[in-house]
Parts: C-alpha cells; sequence; structure tokens
C-alpha cells in the first residue's frame, strides 16, 4: 500500500507544475499567518525540473522554506503540516494535539481555495494570550478609602473610588469619652481628602438614620460642593435634614430611595437592599464596580418576625451571591455574640409584662429615640392601659415628629401630654418616655437620677425602664445613673434583670448565612474595635474564606481592589475632628485639648504682672486653680520666683519675652517642688 500511495504521489509530482503563491491567512483565533496559495502555473516550461544525469530519479520542484511535500519524511511532517477543512468560504484551522503516537504523512488535497501554513506560527498564539493576561492584571484598582467605622465603634464613614468618581457611603460620629476629650460635644471624621477630591464625589450614601451613621453629614456638606446628592430612605433623610437645619446648613439636595432603587452614580451603579435593624429605613448597598460587586452590610440583623416593615430580602441577597460578589464588606458590631439575635417582638411581651406589673406606679421608660419600632410598641401598650404619654429629651421630640410625618409612628389623638401637666395625674395614669439610655451627661434620665431635672422628680413609686444595652465605652456612666436611681428609691429594670432590650446587630450564626449567601471573593469586616473585626475575619476563615482573601484595616487606610487582587495602598490624611460647640479642632493637633488636659490633670496658675515705661509698678498677682499645693508658703515662693525672673530681665524691651521668662522660670519651680507641670499664663499689662 505505501509503494501504491508512493507512486500515486509521485505521479502527482510529474504533473503540471503549480506556482505557489505567498499570502496572509487569518486564523480564527484573529492571528495572522504566512501561508501559501496554490494556483495553476502558466506553461510548465518555467517550472522544470533540475538537470540530472541519465537514470536518476525526477522528484516534484522545490522551492527554499515553502512548505514540506507531502511525501516528506514523518518526524517533519508531524512537525509543520496542519489539517485544514475543505471548505469553500471559511478555512476552519485545528492545531495538532500533543500526542505521543507515530502518523503517517498526510496527504492535502490543494484546491484553488485551501490554505498552507507554518505550525510555529499557531504556538505563538498562547504568547500573546500571556501578555493580554498580564495587561488585564495592571487593570485600574477600585479604591477603598477608610475614613472611620474600623478599629472603633461609631463614627462610620467609607469612600469608594475608581478614576474621577467617588461615592461617600454614611458619615457618622461618636460621643466623646471623657478621659482625654474633656468638653468636647461630639467626634467625627477628618474628611480632608474628600475636602480636597470634592469635585469627584458624585453622591452620599446614608445606610440608616442612626447617629453614627448621619451625624457627621453636617460638617461634610459644609465642606462638598452645594449640588452633592444624599441619598437614603425616607426616615433616614428626614433625621439628617434635622441634623442640617440645627447647623442652619439649607438647600442641599436629598434623593429618597426605597428598597430595590437603583441610582447611577458616575461609574459606579448602586442598589439598595432591605435588611433589619433596630430603625426603621435601614438598608444594605449593592455597589456595582468596574471590576466587580461590593456589598456593604450597612448594620443589619436578621428579624423573621419583625414588628413592622418586611424581613431581610434573602432572596435578593442570594441573587447577588449567585450573580457574584467580588468584595463584602461586613458589620463586626455584636461578633463576640454566639447564635442568634432576637427578634424585637420579643420586647413587646416583656414591656406588656412590666405594665401589667406596674399597674399603681408611675413608669419611665429610657430607650434610643431612633429606634421608632419600639416607641410604636411603648404607645400601643400605654394605649391598652390606659397611660398619657409625656416624652422627655430634645432628640427625643425630634425623631416623634419626623416618624409620625412620614407615617413611621402612629400617635392617637390625645394620648401626647406635655410633662409639665404630668404632676396633675396619678401616677398609674402616666409613662414618661425619656432619652438618656447611655448615661449621656447631659440627657433627661441623667439629669432626673442627679436632681437636676425640676420637671420630674423620681420617688419610691417609680419604676425605670432602661430598654437599652451600653454601647462599648459607655458602662461606667450608664451603671453610675442606675445606682443614682436606686439611692432614690426607685426600682430600676435593665437588661441583665429582664429581655427588655434586643440588640439591632446580627449575631454568628446570623454572619454565617450571609457568608454563605454572598459567596464573596475578597472580605473586609467593619464597623468595630480590632477585637471584633479579628473576630469577624476567624468567623470567615470558618466559613470557607483564605485567610489570604480577608484584610484587617485602620483608619486612613486605603484599599486597592481589582477582579483578582486586594491590597493596601497608600494611605490618605485621615483621623479625628472634635466638634466644640460652632467650634471644630483636630484632635492630634489641638492645642485646646492639650490645655484642658493640663488643667485637669495639674491645674491652672495665672501670673499678672502691671508695667509702666517699661518697668515694673507693683508685685505680680498670683492665682491658681485646681492646685493641691497652693497654700501660703507656697504663695510667697511663688512670687519670689517671679520677682527674681523680672529682676533678671531687666530693662523691658519685650514683653513677650518677659513672660516667657516668668513662665519658664516657674515651670522650674513647680516640677522640682511637686514633679507636676501645671498649665501657666502669665499676661503683662501697660499701665
Amino acid at each position: 500500500m505505501k509503494e501504491q500511495k508512493k507512486d500515486k504521489l509521485s505521479g502527482a509530482a510529474k504533473a503540471t507544475p503549480k506556482k505557489r503563491v505567498s499570502t496572509k491567512v487569518k486564523n480564527p483565533m484573529g492571528t495572522s499567518f504566512d501561508a501559501v496559495k496554490v494556483e495553476k502555473a502558466p506553461a510548465p516550461k518555467k517550472r522544470t525540473a533540475p538537470t540530472k544525469k541519465r537514470g536518476d530519479k525526477l522528484s516534484a520542484p522545490t522551492e527554499k522554506k515553502s512548505t514540506p511535500r507531502v511525501n516528506a519524511p514523518k518526524k517533519t511532517q508531524e512537525k509543520s503540516v496542519l489539517a485544514t477543512e475543505k471548505h469553500p468560504k471559511t478555512k476552519r484551522i485545528a492545531p495538532p494535539k500533543a500526542s505521543n503516537r507515530n502518523f503517517e504523512p498526510i496527504s492535502i488535497p490543494q484546491t484553488e481555495n485551501s490554505a498552507i501554513f507554518d505550525a510555529a506560527d499557531v504556538l505563538s498564539t498562547p504568547i500573546k494570550r500571556e501578555k493580554r493576561k498580564a495587561a488585564s492584571k495592571k487593570q485600574k484598582a477600585v479604591k477603598i478609602i477608610f475614613l472611620g467605622g474600623v478599629g472603633e465603634i461609631g463614627k462610620n464613614m467609607t469612600a469608594i473610588e475608581y478614576g474621577n468618581d467617588i461615592i461617600i457611603v454614611d458619615a457618622g460620629l461618636t460621643f466623646p469619652n471623657g478621659e482625654d476629650m474633656p468638653g468636647v460635644d461630639s467626634v467625627v471624621p477628618d474628611i480632608t481628602y474628600l475636602a480636597q477630591n470634592r469635585d469627584k464625589i458624585r453622591g452620599v450614601l446614608l445606610t440608616h438614620g442612626h447617629e453614627d451613621h448621619i451625624g457627621g453629614v453636617p460638617f461634610l456638606m459644609k465642606e462638598l460642593n452645594a449640588n452633592t446628592p444624599i441619598y437614603g430612605t425616607k426616615l433616614t433623610l428626614m433625621l439628617t435634614d434635622n441634623k442640617l437645619q440645627e447647623r442652619h446648613i439649607m438647600g442641599t439636595l436629598q434623593r429618597v430611595v426605597v428598597p430595590g432603587d437603583k441610582v447611577k452614580l458616575g461609574v459606579f451603579e448602586v442598589e439598595f437592599i432591605n435588611v433589619n435593624h433596630s430603625i426603621s429605613g435601614a438598608c444594605a448597598l449593592a455597589i456595582s464596580t468596574p471590576c466587580g460587586l461590593i456589598y456593604h452590610s450597612g448594620d443589619f440583623k436578621i428579624d423573621l418576625t419583625p414588628v413592622a416593615g418586611a424581613p431581610i430580602d434573602f432572596k435578593r441577597i442570594a441573587e447577588l451571591g449567585n450573580a457574584g460578589v467580588l468584595l463584602y464588606m461586613g458589620e463586626s458590631t455584636n461578633i463576640e455574640r454566639a447564635g442568634y439575635t432576637m427578634s424585637e417582638t420579643v420586647v413587646g411581651t416583656t414591656l406588656d409584662h412590666l405594665f401589667s406589673e406596674n399597674m399603681h406606679r408611675r413608669l419611665i421608660i429610657a430607650t434610643f429615640a431612633s429606634n421608632v419600632h419600639r416607641l410604636q410598641q411603648i404607645i400601643d401598650l400605654a394605649v391598652k392601659y390606659r397611660r398619657k404619654v409625656a416624652l422627655s429629651g430634645r432628640s427625643m421630640f425630634k425623631v416623634v415628629d419626623a416618624a409620625v410625618k412620614i407615617g413611621e409612628l402612629k400617635i392617637p389623638e390625645g394620648v401626647l401630654i406635655d410633662i409639665e401637666k404630668t404632676k396633675n395625674l396619678f401616677d398609674g395614669e402616666l409613662l414618661i418616655v425619656s432619652t438618656g439610655s447611655q448615661g449621656e451627661p447631659m440627657s433627661a434620665l441623667t439629669r432626673m437620677a442627679s436632681g437636676d431635672f425640676n420637671k420630674v422628680t423620681i420617688g419610691e413609686n417609680d419604676t425605670i425602664i432602661i430598654s437599652a444595652n451600653p454601647i462599648p465605652g459607655n458602662e461606667k456612666m450608664i451603671y453610675r445613673v442606675i445606682n443614682n436611681l436606686y439611692k432614690k428609691g426607685a426600682r430600676v429594670v435593665y437588661e441583665s434583670l429582664e429581655k427588655i432590650h434586643v440588640s439591632g446587630h446580627a449575631c454568628q450564626e446570623e454572619h454565617k448565612i450571609l457568608h454563605s449567601l454572598l459567596k464573596p471573593k475578597f472580605f473586609i469586616p467593619i464597623h468595630g474595635e480590632y477585637r471584633h473585626l479579628k473576630r469577624h475575619a476567624q468567623l470567615a476563615e470558618s466559613v470557607g474564606m483564605p485567610e489570604r482573601n480577608i484584610l484587617i484595616t485602620e483608619i486612613g487606610n486605603c484599599v486597592e481592589l481589582t477582579e483578582n487582587s486586594m491590597q493596601l495602598g497608600e494611605n490618605v490624611q485621615a483621623g479625628t475632628r472634635l466638634i466644640d460647640g460652632e467650634g471644630i479642632e483636630d484632635y492630634g493637633t489641638s492645642e485646646v485639648m492639650k490645655d484642658r488636659l493640663k488643667m485637669s490633670a495639674d491645674g491652672i496658675f495665672t501670673v499678672a504682672l502691671a508695667v509702666s515705661g517699661n518697668y515694673p509698678i507693683s508685685d505680680p498677682v498670683i492665682e491658681a486653680h485646681g492646685c493641691v499645693f497652693a497654700e501660703k508658703e507656697t504663695q510667697e515662693d511663688m512670687l519670689a520666683v517671679v520677682r527674681r525672673a523680672v529682676d533678671g530681665f531687666g530693662y523691658i524691651y519685650d514683653k513677650v519675652d518677659l513672660s516667657l521668662a516668668i513662665r519658664k522660670a516657674l515651670k522650674n519651680y513647680f516640677y522640682k517642688k511637686t514633679k507636676q507641670a501645671p498649665l501657666i499664663v502669665v499676661s503683662v499689662i501697660d499701665v
């Protein structure tokens, strides 16, 4: 058979010679190759065989670097010949598969439209693909900038940036701790980076209406362009608008959304997802970016029997997980608690039990003003037990007014009364709903406990129900209030005694459900102190998340996210700003805070010296405040120190230099005598 095939091929070679023309052919993968198009030569005399001696075999004519003959040796044939399908229009190329088997030489019919090319060209294609993959790794990253809410409880704020577009998720505040922030009203994030990039900001997205998510909006909007829109649900925007008006910020663009709505902000598309929390109108955010989907949980829990509204939207969350979630940013507040968070309906049952037990006693309930669903249950029980309701606390009035306006809270006519009229009612006919569940110094309940609230006096026939859980850091303040209430003879009910409060945050098993539904590629825990973030990262690992795909961040970190990677980029300026009345101070550089801390720790000394004509005209006047060593002997010693400093200074050319000399002398004296460093204020007065 092989001999017959050789004869046939040899006969074909002896036939009229063919002209071979080089041309470019594209394979289905888009790569161009050199091919040889075979055409009939006009005359055989143009392509003659080389002259041979008589008796030699005549072989087919060949060209230099032409396609190998079909009767070429087997090794060459396997390396260079590719089969093409016989099709008049389409040339579909089938590259040879790797194999250890030996193949017979393949006869390729040469029609007018057939093409033959070198397999080495095909082998270069994967190299080009690798280059494309390498280029894709260098794609522009989505930047996630943490300005608050990581490594701490409160003042939640995150910016997400891609190219020339930035969106901001939440703008919260936190309350100061009394130890290193004396006299401060509230604490907000440092937004220097956002102010510098205000033209890139496409919108502010609010997940819900709690202080730690909306309290910093007025200070943010002062720094942004006036036309920057704010997105949130009805109640969220009502509460936000109250705060804007308090700071005299008018004319902001507010866009009301409902769960399921999508908004387009530059390259981002944001979908609002219904979740359950301890306030109405809470949402998670599904943020579509050029690199993939980011799911921001907001604050949530799983409540399948909510007092009002729909349960968490598991269906949509599962759909997002099936479609593919690149990054999950999950809150971590209750991550240390095992199991599940109880439903809000449990509180209603406990309250009903307490109302029935205290039929003839006056009831005072302290709760979060923003927990509209709990307020509704309290008012419903007051109606049931025929009690009038008096509100106490500025924030309580504002939230109730906002919730009633939008229909979130329903209060029958005649139930509410002014707190000034409560003295005209029997104890069993009255319910007071108050702020102060966290022991805030100026709250209504704190002032009642200390006897500083002239409208309500606590007595032995009072039952005080604290329907809240202490926020981490507030334990001392709230237990101080409870102690004072007990001293006044009242009965106090709080969470450790009754199921009077349920959290609005998910516990461990609920977090596992969210991780399982979303199936994210990467994970960043948020909304918690470092211990919370670490525990949440460990939980994510326990449900299958690789450790290398988890990142714990700090304030100021910038995370760079692509389709295939997540890493820390260059940090941005971030930190803490202190709000004191209308004033704003940067915490790290505040001289005011340094002076206040000095005064609170070591006291203050003031020195006043009168001069005339560049000479002192009287002894200095020294006053001490908050110092434990201001005895008569010490006063005389300080006068002597100041006199020596003035005498050594001589002729007074510069009053500032004289003040510095006196301050330095007193500072050295105090340190040698007491090892303390009080604040020293020196005034040189011209007379």
